[in-house]
């Protein structure tokens, strides 16, 4: 196998033409990350402006949602067939017209349906990022420098998102938090197209599986779409039990197929690797405790402590910085020193200690002496999410480079969905029951808030389990040419 697969008519390219790809890819990242935070805080503005109803509103997040995590698949494996970089281009130049659409919208219908084309994007840009930093970042630290940038554009984008998000709206309308987009997007293509490798990919002979596409993309999309509906529907209802029944159907026959397809749209020897399927599984739950990180948490300071939008953004502002000072410090000299596996169990240890704490949160909390160590704690993440993703894609070769990130960005997206799921649900119907009894408003939501933490810690702790227990460094292949070594890269979905 010959790296020229994924570079086929170009020189390896320069140190500056890297560092400037891997600019241009931590800024997509930054902007996708940026527009799923950036809307949280300007919902209740877009509610009154479009006259959306209460089960509406919640569509403007949903269709992203789903759109996203059900294309990732599909999107990574087709950026390995018809080119990583024209996929990305595509995908950034659909998320830019999607976010225009978004700004302009003047009714609920537009606005769901510009989201939608959003997610639609997103997809195809982010499943291929990693694919693309493969095959720029080979030598071991550098690579690891480019997680550590990688994994800081999406923390970063998270915080920045939730304060800009508020000052936009506040200052101007909640249309802008869409035209933010724009003159970033229009940033990423320009200098994309010159510094990006060109590749052609493999062909859509090589793995034009449309009915091992149509089942997985099926099977995803309603899979998550009956998650984020549960909420409103029960765990146990007909629309959640049939629905989930029918996606579990669909997965499994995508499966079967991908078992006797001649060319499968996911080849399943990706999955014989402990590393990808360990890193994937303890991706799923701790992504889905860290919701109740950065969301519960924004929802506790403003609901119970009555902070504003513009006010909570900063007040999660330290977790942000430790993340980076961590992930952009020292997380790379960590990974080669100790290896991957001692560094994300560490990193685990002090997630679990955040949400530990956070179980016992007051009502009333004083922001320096209960929130501040919490924040600071969250250097965890800053161990945890550039560790993971090394193992994540330690067992990718160079043809499945863009399916192998497909797969690690959709358990992202499934873990996301399972802790909106499971605990915005838990939260809420603990905080009903005390307010059925009696309680205080404040008093009910915190404890809520604390059932919530609760379970997030006990996902950390079979997260950690599984971390131990699964993964193992890889051992280096010291018969493999030297130019293979793409093969075991480590790139990071913030």
């Amino acid at each position: 196998m010959s790296v020229t697969v994924a570079n086929a008519n170009s020189a390896p390219p320069r140190t500056r033409s890297r560092h400037l790809a891997l600019g241009v890819l931590a800024t997509s990242m930054l902007m996708i990350v940026l527009d799923g935070s950036i809307v949280t805080v300007a919902m209740p503005a877009i509610q009154n402006d479009l006259g959306f109803s209460p089960a509406g509103l919640s569509w403007v997040v949903n269709a992203y949602l789903i759109a996203f995590g059900s294309l990732l698949l599909l999107a990574g494996r087709l950026g390995d067939l018809i080119g990583r970089k024209r996929m990305f281009l595509t995908g950034t130049t659909v998320f830019t017209a999607a976010s225009l659409l978004a700004a302009a919208a003047t009714s609920p219908a537009v606005l769901v349906a510009a989201r939608f084309l959003q997610g639609v994007g997103s997809a195809m840009a982010a499943a291929v990022s990693l694919g693309i930093l493969v095959t720029l970042f080979t030598e071991p630290r550098e690579r690891a420098r480019a997680i550590a940038v990688f994994s800081f554009t999406g923390a970063a984008g998270a915080s920045i998102g939730q304060v800009l998000g508020g000052v936009l709206t506040d200052a101007l309308n909640w249309h802008w938090i869409f035209f933010i987009n724009l003159p970033i997007g229009l940033a990423v293509l320009a200098v994309a197209l010159p510094v990006l490798p060109a590749d052609r990919g493999l062909g859509l002979s090589a793995g034009a599986d449309i009915t091992g596409a149509a089942l997985a993309t099926g099977g995803l999309m309603l899979g998550i779409y009956t998650v984020v509906k549960v909420e409103e529907y029960g765990w146990t209802s007909a629309h959640t039990l049939g629905l989930g029944g029918v996606a579990a159907a669909l997965l499994v026959a995508f499966v079967i197929r991908q078992t006797t397809a001649r060319t499968p749209l996911m080849p399943l020897r990706i999955l014989r690797s402990r590393s990808v399927t360990g890193a994937n599984l303890v991706q799923i739950l701790m992504v889905a405790a860290l919701f109740s990180f950065q969301i519960l948490v924004a929802l506790y300071l403003q609901r119970v402590l009555g902070y504003g939008a513009a006010k909570t953004g900063l007040a999660m502002l330290p977790a942000a910085v430790v993340i980076g000072a961590v992930s952009l410090g020292v997380s790379a000299r960590l990974n080669a020193r100790f290896g991957e596996r001692r560094v994300l169990l560490t990193g685990l240890l002090l997630l679990i200690g955040v949400l530990g704490l956070l179980t016992r949160i007051p009502v009333r909390a004083d922001y320096v002496t209960d929130l501040l160590p919490v924040m600071l704690l969250a250097a965890g993440f800053g161990l945890a999410l550039p560790a993971l993703t090394a193992l994540g894609m330690s067992g990718a070769g160079q043809d499945d480079a863009g399916l192998a990130s497909g797969v690690f960005n959709t358990t992202q997206q499934i873990g996301m969905a399972m802790g909106v799921a499971v605990l915005s649900t838990l939260a809420a119907s603990r905080t009903d029951g005390l307010l059925a009894t009696g309680h205080s408003q404040a008093e009910a939501l915190t404890d809520g808030y604390r059932l919530a933490f609760t379970v997030g810690t006990g996902l950390l702790v079979a997260a950690f389990v599984i971390a131990f227990t699964l993964l193992r460094r890889p051992a280096p292949a010291a018969t493999e040419p030297q130019h293979e070594a793409p093969a075991t890269a480590h790139i990071t979905a913030a």
